[in-house]
């Protein structure tokens, strides 16, 4: 290994972490005396445009690492189905710097923007490695970002509430999941997840296993707002400037619910342990299970009593991490993962797009509650069709992106080859209900933008010509996708099987 082939295999990262540095510099010199709307197009801009390099860099750096490079430790493990993953995160970052055109509430551009940038970075970082203690580190530096990213509007109480609320969740949840890393490596003697894999397989489940799971997924539970791990959502998505909240909702999740699936089907796939109905057995199967069916029970039931729009959102978040939990259960690297991958992306595209509309709408109408939105099919038609497109997928109405992804979870895990057929039959049925349940609250706010009149003092709507673009062309992929899933899907699949 030299530095020059490592430097190829890490290009993304690291041309993202020069993207920082150079927004953070050009803003705090020739932009310093610059008006703050030139300000923040050229932060945008230039945040865009790194995340557009990197992608170039996705595409032409190698698509997989020695099987033992750097010695074996999983420091540094490429796929081409991690390069995917990388794809999927630099869009996202790249629609999240759009949303910020649309936005008003930090005259601290170029540390925002740097701040963005590094996220993710150590988003890409934590899709690439395989060893827990670059995992670790990995999420601590996404984490640390997104805390500030948080509470960056200083005008607004709500946003350092928030932000205080994510960071002592987010810290003790971390000390928790570094409690659990650390009993994996005591018990093993080794940080790279397939080589945790072969010491575990056809081990006996001894307490101190089980007590490294359950602190392990309390950690990732966190991380992608399952219950009883959610506590934090509601304000963060409420309180957090809606960019800041748009990385949490989309890249942040990709990346989480990633490597929580690389954790267990690869790490931890010979403890996995049954969920099925009167089919109970010990291992992180039955514990997902249980979070799942918590999370889609009380995402939604606690979604319909909700007036603003943000902690709505927030609350589909937390079923909708129920759902992606359901597709983990299948423990497959062909259907469980392409389920779960699928699932995740599109769910990511749908929120940034919904939070795009929000940020519009909240700028104009200083207002995030239903009211806001009254009458807005006829203020900007435009905006108000990509809000039914993304607020429909989301309730998993064909033919859209989103009913197909639940489609495709629930089959994987029914049919998981487990020791009982259908043993999963139970938690299906409970996600189909509640997904019934979740369209009642999505109409909620259709009513009121298609059906509402708008308020006689309600202020115009007008989006940046950038934004409309990119609400079309989200909305655009969410049609196509649930049209034509194989779009996505085959990449997917063969992606899986060149090597997971």
């Amino acid at each position: 290994m030299n530095y020059g082939e490592l430097l190829n295999y890490v290009a993304p990262e690291a041309l993202v972490t020069l993207a920082a540095l150079g927004v953070l510099l050009i803003d705090l010199t020739t932009m310093r005396g610059a008006e703050w709307s030139s300000r923040m197009r050229t932060a945008a801009w230039l945040t865009i445009l790194g995340c557009a390099v990197a992608l170039g860099a996705v595409v032409l750096a190698p698509a997989q690492t020695p099987p033992d490079y750097l010695s074996g430790t999983g420091m540094l493990a490429l796929r081409p189905l991690t390069s995917m993953v990388k794809v999927v995160i630099l869009a996202l970052t790249l629609c999240t710097a759009l949303i910020t055109l649309e936005s008003n509430f930090t005259d601290h551009i170029g540390e925002y923007f740097a701040l963005m940038l590094l996220a993710t970075a150590g988003m890409l970082f934590l899709v690439s490695t395989e060893n827990l203690l670059l995992i670790f580190v990995s999420l601590e530096l996404l984490s640390l970002c997104l805390y500030t990213m948080t509470a960056f509007n200083k005008e607004n109480l709500a946003s350092a509430e928030a932000a205080l609320k994510y960071f002592l969740f987010g810290g003790m949840c971390a000390a928790f999941l570094l409690f659990g890393l650390s009993l994996l490596y005591g018990l093993t003697a080794e940080l790279s997840l397939p080589r945790i894999a072969a010491k575990l397989n056809g081990a006996r489940l001894d307490p101190l296993l089980v007590v490294a799971i359950l602190m392990v997924v309390a950690g990732f539970g966190f991380k992608v707002a399952a219950v009883p791990f959610h506590l934090w959502a509601p304000d963060a998505y409420q309180g957090a400037p809606a960019p800041s909240a748009a990385l949490i909702a989309s890249g942040s999740k990709v990346a989480s619910f990633f490597i929580l699936a690389k954790v267990m089907m690869v790490g931890l796939g010979g403890v996995t342990g049954s969920g099925d109905w009167r089919g109970f057995a010990e291992g992180w199967v039955p514990v997902l299970a249980l979070l799942a069916a918590l999370s889609v029970v009380i995402g939604n039931l606690a979604a319909i009593g909700q007036r603003s729009v943000r902690r709505l959102l927030a609350y589909s978040a937390v079923a909708h991490a129920g759902y992606v939990l359901v597709g983990l259960l299948a423990n497959q690297a062909a259907d469980g993962m392409a389920s779960v991958l699928f699932y995740v992306t599109t769910y990511a595209l749908t929120s940034v797009g919904a939070f795009a509309v929000v940020a519009v709408v909240e700028e104009r109408s200083r207002d995030d509650g239903l009211s806001a939105f009254a009458g807005l099919s006829r203020r900007e038609p435009i905006l108000s069709f990509c809000l039914m497109i993304f607020m429909l997928s989301l309730a998993g109405i064909p033919p859209l992106a989103g009913f197909f992804g639940k489609f495709y979870l629930f089959k994987a895990a029914l049919f998981n080859h487990g020791p009982h057929p259908l043993g999963l039959l139970w938690l299906i049925v409970l996600a189909l209900a509640m997904s019934a349940v979740s369209l009642y609250y999505y109409l909620q706010v259709l009513k009121q933008v298609f059906v509402m009149p708008s308020p006689e003092a309600a202020p115009a709507i007008r989006a940046q010509p950038a934004s409309k673009v990119m609400l079309v062309a989200l909305a655009g992929s969410i049609l196509v996708l649930g049209c034509f899933p194989n779009l996505l899907l085959e990449h997917i699949l063969a992606a899986i099987a060149a090597g997971f």
